[in-house]
């Protein structure tokens, strides 16, 4: 089958690997009908060593029930699924408790920007969608894999609702996926961060009532204004670099949450008075997305909500390298792939 591999640093390529197969009983292969480019796929296209060996790439991906395992249970083939970006077995107990990846049985999927991919532990990472293979849902449908999820985690660890006053730092399709889902929360005065006009558009139209372009003491200076000096109740983390998390501490009020989904490029950062003396809760974390899929799912079947808008353009599997170029260069903000 083809597949993407990267090489290292900005060297990204599809070639032919070989077919994955039932390794388990638990296991499923899904041939790929959607897939897409994740803004933390662009960490690794910045910073990856160069190797001869390559690593494959994609965590992000719905497709149709190919093969399934003898321990497969609630699933068939033919099946349209989505696959959370974290595979679990959904019955442990930190899956019981909401935190389906840290899974005992768990682990992270790293192959589906390509044209099938094994599915471990498949009866509790796959749902099944009641639509059909070309419904023009499944962009909407392919969000709840990641982007929606991690949104509405970030909101959902910020313990946003109608009395909270949000900001969102990052206009990628977290950020602005996290700015829907604070609106889905109840919040009225949500304050995107974000100097891309197209999408911070878009932010507008998923609920932003406000857009700061500013970056750093600007920002927070610029958000503080907005506030009346407090800063908002709530602070959505989207980026992962050391400068949104203390553009972040910057702009979140005394009381309030940090909410940080966006992966973080940092091993240190400031903990000490800023958070003690703000008696603030940090948060965050990669987004147990399965367990909001059930919830976020009846929204998209329904039209409510139109996730899939954060995905403008779409490529074929052999262009998948164009698509890491033009999301590198802000030419694209989410790159659909349909193999």
């Amino acid at each position: 089958m083809r597949a993407t591999v990267m090489y290292g640093a900005g060297d990204v390529r599809v070639e032919e690997v070989p077919d994955p197969v039932i390794e388990e009983p638990t296991d499923a292969v899904v041939r790929v009908v959607r897939t897409c480019v994740c803004g933390s796929d662009l960490h690794p296209y910045h910073t990856m060593p160069a190797s001869g060996q390559g690593t494959p790439m994609g965590h992000e991906f719905l497709g149709v029930v190919e093969e399934l395992g003898s321990g497969a249970a609630g699933l068939k083939r033919g099946d349209l699924v989505v696959a959370s970006f974290a595979f679990q077995d959904n019955t442990c107990d930190f899956c019981r408790e909401g935190v389906q990846t840290s899974c005992r049985h768990g682990g992270f999927f790293n192959t589906a920007q390509a044209e099938f991919v094994r599915v471990p532990q498949a009866a509790g990472t796959l749902v099944t969608l009641p639509v059909e293979e070309d419904s023009p849902l499944l962009p909407s449908l392919l969000t709840l894999a990641d982007v929606y999820g991690t949104g509405y985690h970030a909101a959902r660890r910020a313990t946003v609702n109608p009395r909270t006053t949000v900001t969102v730092i990052g206009d990628g399709a977290v950020g602005l996926l996290a700015v829907l889902s604070a609106r889905q929360l109840g919040a009225e005065r949500i304050i995107l961060m974000g100097r891309h006009k197209a999408r911070t558009d878009l932010g507008i139209e998923f609920g932003a009532t406000d857009v700061v372009a500013e970056r750093g003491e600007e920002g927070i200076a610029r958000v503080r204004e907005l506030t009346g000096g407090d800063g908002t109740h709530a602070v959505l983390e989207a980026v992962g670099y050391r400068e949104a998390y203390e553009q972040a501490l910057g702009v979140v009020r005394p009381g309030g949450v940090i909410s940080r989904v966006g992966v973080p490029q940092y091993d240190e950062a400031p903990i000490g008075w800023g958070l003690f003396g703000g008696n603030l809760t940090l948060t965050g974390g990669p987004a147990p997305v399965r367990a909001y899929i059930d919830e976020l799912l009846p929204g998209v079947l329904d039209g409510t909500v139109e996730p899939g808008k954060v995905f403008d353009r779409t490529v074929g599997l052999d262009e998948v390298p164009d698509g890491y170029r033009a999301m590198d260069r802000r030419e694209a903000l989410k790159v659909l792939v349909q193999p």
